[in-house]
């Protein structure tokens, strides 16, 4: 019984030793994606910011800039793309719609976005685009692969639809969360007018026939989770300006937008508290369950090379064979 014990154990232990690896190099880059109908909406803020007034034409400070980001699955629209690429495509509508103090609509820009579920690298697709224009990604945008590598990586900027390097700069602790820091600067670009003003009269195509042109940089920061590469945190200190054409009169440029962005306090928390729920799903795939049928696996080796070891222990000695007994002599 102890040899058929020891057997059984040793095919689970092999089992388990065969678990290990599979878990983490086959289950996870398999299971681990993004969901098609995910959701994520954050606020960011920029206080005493400068904003242009399209009715003076003049720029002035004003109490405070809100920008709302919304990520918004499209099911339908994934699943028709992943007949033809033949993979996991998630697909985001993405909005990014900024107000002033007063709930004025100062800008909005919607975004497609089309990207691998399990890699997040951009598929190109009908439909990409960045305000109506259509586009061909490079690099990632809004989120970081699962796994975040401690190097620079490509990154979309929307607004001027370029892709640069974004860097990165160093761990660091987030709120109890260990994450990764990057950086990434866009020099002053040449980019194009919202296709939304915030003023009926002045549209995109009024305002090239004057000869004024929109520049933009910026500087991106962003906090990231290694395990799920989401970003828990993010700031922007960004600058847009007009220059030449006959709509300034005299003046060389005006300041459209110039501030400090960032995100809202109750929604760090949120996002803080959704990476970390998150994170665990991951580790499971990654760390938890790999280890875990290692462990198990030694441990049940250690167990049937013991049981092996009992089996083939001498037994006690066998009993003497009983001798016949003497026949009594024969009395005369």
């Amino acid at each position: 019984m102890r040899r058929k014990a020891s057997l059984v154990l040793l095919a689970f232990a092999v089992f388990c030793a065969a678990m290990s690896p599979l878990m983490r190099w086959y289950a996870f880059p398999r299971l681990a994606k993004i969901p098609p109908s995910q959701y994520q909406e954050a606020v960011l803020e920029a206080k005493n910011p400068t904003l242009i007034d399209y009715g003076t034409m003049k720029a002035k400070k004003v109490p405070m800039v809100t920008i709302v980001q919304t990520l918004k699955g499209n099911v339908e629209a994934s699943e028709k793309i992943e007949k033809s690429a033949d993979r996991d495509v998630v697909v985001w509508d993405a909005l990014s719609y900024v107000q002033d103090a007063e709930g004025k609509m100062v800008s909005k820009i919607p975004e497609r976005y089309i990207f691998d579920a399990h890699s997040q690298e951009p598929v190109h697709a009908t439909g990409e685009m960045v305000d109506g224009d259509p586009v061909k990604r490079e690099g990632i945008e809004f989120k970081w692969p699962f796994l975040t590598e401690k190097r620079d990586y490509e990154y979309f900027d929307a607004q001027a639809r370029i892709t640069r390097p974004i860097h990165y700069k160093g761990t660091q602790d987030f709120r109890g969360v260990k994450v990764y820091y990057f950086e990434q600067t866009i020099p002053w670009t040449k980019v194009p007018f919202p296709r939304t003003m915030p003023v009926k009269d002045i549209t995109p195509e009024s305002l090239a026939k004057t000869g004024t042109t929109r520049w933009y940089t910026t500087i991106r920061k962003f906090w990231v989770d290694p395990t799920t590469g989401a970003p828990v945190y993010g700031e922007e200190i960004q600058r847009n300006e007009l220059r030449g054409g006959t709509l300034l009169g005299d003046r060389d440029k005006v300041t459209v937008f110039a501030g400090h962005v960032k995100m809202r306090e109750d929604y760090i928390q949120s996002t803080v508290d959704l990476v970390k729920s998150q994170r665990v799903l991951v580790l499971l795939l990654t760390s938890y369950l790999p280890w875990g049928f290692l462990v198990l696996g030694a441990l049940l080796l250690a167990l049937s090379l013991w049981l092996e070891a009992r089996s083939r222990r001498p037994g006690d000695p066998a009993p003497s064979a009983a001798k016949d007994p003497e026949p009594e002599p024969v009395k005369a």
